[in-house]
């Protein structure tokens, strides 16, 4: 499939109206949706503020790729975009960014679509196309150009060169968390500057699409040096023995001379299978070793986690709608059983497991799904989770140290009978007999204290969490909050998760409504961005206020934060409960005293409006 099949002359502006991300990011996906190409405007735009929050689609040189695969997306496309004065789309190198690919692939998009869109990713490293790209008059001119582009692409075929005995080969994986642009773009950064430099190299791709170019044992026996530049886990323990410099995915695009040197130099640490095996960046600072070896685990743990608690928190709350609170009746039982009997019963062993992947890979999954067993069956909850799955992971990292110095002969039982049956072993015991009983008297007063909030301590709590969740709408605080929220759940307090939704809503919410009524004080491309956030926020997306909050911290931060508390003060105080752990309004119904919960949320939102409103100052729209 060649790239015009997805790229139009329909889904081509030559002369890109907007100046910011915000405004641009409005203008291509009104375009796309304009041509057709999208079910769902706004689910489109949710899905590529998503992306964007994770970290920019500006790779430099004037370059950005924003994409999103959802089922938003009717036909998988691209929308190419020139702007002449440039956009400024926080690039990685503070560059502004003059072409503009966009890429929407559908959900159901087969692997030939993909390797479409990964290929475009490849033809941008030529400066001449770029070039060519940038003195392009008409969307015919587009087409042509790409077109003429991938005939002579289609000439060449790819040498491996051979490595000579007196040769230095370095090896190089890349990955990013969506796997369409990234993790391309890397790999043929680090190819193209590789054989200018006449350095024998191979790139392993770890995309959409699955691996490319996997590297083979012999390969990585013979390599000098491995680069990692990734943004998502990969398979490390196969670098065992080797130096391995890791790094973002977006250091493979920017940084390729200093990467070389560095693998040429041997100039990073012998990897040994410990719990480096997950990471993606270098822990060269404390900021780097807390994400490491703490943060990513536990988002691994919540992120898997996380179905369960969705899918079975819906069916035990619909269970109560069509069979009270006793769930009574025989379709109402059969519900609860699913989600509350089934559903729930995994969540604490699936946290726990996939934390002890995220620090030791594979090999951590079973002691760590059943540590996680035992701290549910023996009282010690979500927090004995928690402590299973970070002991479980550096248990068998112990493992994978102590049995490195077994012969060869040794590695093929390893993964299927020493570490499961050691890690089960000594996981198990210390749950049993150390972990279980301090932390069970832990969360047991930890409940009992909960449900016996009343008056203004509960409106406190309701406070705290609401506003934790409007601090940094998604990220670490926001997530500790959550996390909290479903805690109570698994431990039958339904209070907390009532404050912490409420205040996942409010920014959004809050956020459209002051493009509503004040005007004058934002942009056409922030209005038009508010109008998308009605939606997000009453769906329990926070990120959707991640823009305005981008663009004027303070004052956004600061007035959501308000209103959050507000409202989950209020909340509780009404004595709302929330059994559904997601939703937002949509599941109003599972909600004890909706009527009131609606009107905290009305009350939140007015007053973050209100605040952000009239403290941001009138602005002038550039014509």
């Amino acid at each position: 499939m060649k790239i015009t099949d997805l790229l139009k002359k329909d889904t081509v502006i030559i002369d890109l109206a907007a100046t910011s991300k915000p405004a641009a990011i409005e203008e291509m996906t009104k375009k796309l949706d304009e041509a057709g190409r999208l079910n769902s405007l706004a689910g489109y735009r949710e899905a590529i503020l998503k992306r964007e929050s994770q970290s920019t689609t500006g790779i430099g040189e004037g370059i950005a790729i924003p994409h999103a695969k959802t089922d938003a997306v009717k036909t998988p496309s691209i929308l190419f975009a020139k702007s002449v004065n440039g956009v400024d789309y926080e690039s990685l190198d503070g560059q502004p960014a003059h072409l503009l690919f966009m890429i929407a692939a559908s959900a159901g998009a087969n692997n030939e679509h993909l390797e479409t869109l990964s290929r475009l990713s490849s033809l941008l490293m030529d400066t001449k196309f770029r070039e060519n790209l940038l003195a392009a008059q008409t969307p015919e001119d587009v087409i042509n150009i790409i077109n003429a582009k991938e005939k002579e692409e289609d000439g060449e075929e790819e040498v491996i060169a051979e490595v000579k005995e007196d040769e230095k080969l370095i090896l190089a994986v890349t990955a990013c968390p969506t796997g369409i642009a990234h993790t391309y773009m890397a790999a043929d950064a680090l190819k193209a500057k590789a054989k200018e430099r006449g350095i024998a190299f191979k790139v392993e791709t770890n995309g959409s699409t699955g691996i490319k170019g996997a590297l083979t044992a012999e390969e990585i026996e013979k390599a000098t040096a491995i680069i990692v530049a990734a943004d998502k886990q990969v398979e490390m323990d196969r670098f065992a023995g080797k130096h391995v410099i890791k790094v973002p995915v977006a250091a493979g695009i920017r940084k390729t001379d200093e990467l070389l040197d560095r693998a040429l130099q041997q100039d990073a640490p012998i990897y040994k299978a410990t719990a480096e095996s997950t990471g993606t960046t270098e822990a060269a600072t404390s900021e780097g070793g807390f994400k490491e070896y703490f943060y990513k685990p536990l988002m691994n743990g919540i992120s898997n986690m996380l179905p369960f608690v969705v899918g079975g928190g819906l069916l035990i709350a619909l269970s109560f709608l069509i069979g009270g609170i006793n769930a009574e009746g025989t379709f109402a039982e059969a519900l609860n059983t699913i989600g509350g009997g089934n559903a729930f019963a995994l969540l604490i062993p699936v946290l726990a497991g996939f934390i002890a992947r995220g620090i030791a890979d594979r090999p951590g999954l079973a002691p760590g799904m059943v540590g996680g067993f035992l701290a549910a069956s023996g009282g010690a909850g979500f927090l004995g989770g928690l402590v299973a799955g970070f002991l479980a992971g550096y248990v068998v990292i112990g493992l994978k140290k102590l049995f490195s110095h077994l012969p060869q002969s040794f590695e093929g039982i390893k993964p299927v009978l020493l570490y499961p049956f050691f890690g089960m072993t000594i996981v198990g015991l210390i749950m049993i007999f150390v972990v279980n009983t301090p932390v069970k008297f832990v969360m047991d007063g930890l409940t009992t204290w909960l449900n016996g909030l009343t008056g203004t301590n509960i409106v406190l709590l309701g406070i705290i969490l609401a506003g934790m969740m409007a601090v940094d709408m998604g990220g670490p605080i926001n997530k500790a909050a959550f996390t909290f929220g479903i805690a109570m759940i698994d431990a039958g307090n339904y209070a907390p998760q009532a404050a912490v939704m409420i205040g996942g809503m409010v920014p959004p919410l809050g956020m459209a409504l002051a493009t509503t009524f004040f005007k004058n004080k934002f942009t056409l491309a922030e209005r038009d961005a508010g109008k998308t956030n009605y939606v997000m926020g009453l769906s329990f997306i926070t990120e959707g206020a991640i823009p305005f909050a981008a663009a004027d911290p303070l004052r956004v931060i600061v007035s959501s934060v308000i209103g959050a508390a507000i409202a989950g003060g209020l909340a509780l105080f009404f004595g709302c409960t929330l059994q559904a752990p997601h939703g937002g309004i949509f599941v109003l119904w599972a909600v004890k005293n909706p009527l009131m919960y609606f009107v905290s949320l009305v009350v939140g939102t007015i007053v973050t409006a209100a605040i952000v409103g009239f403290w941001k100052k009138p602005i002038e729209e550039k014509m």
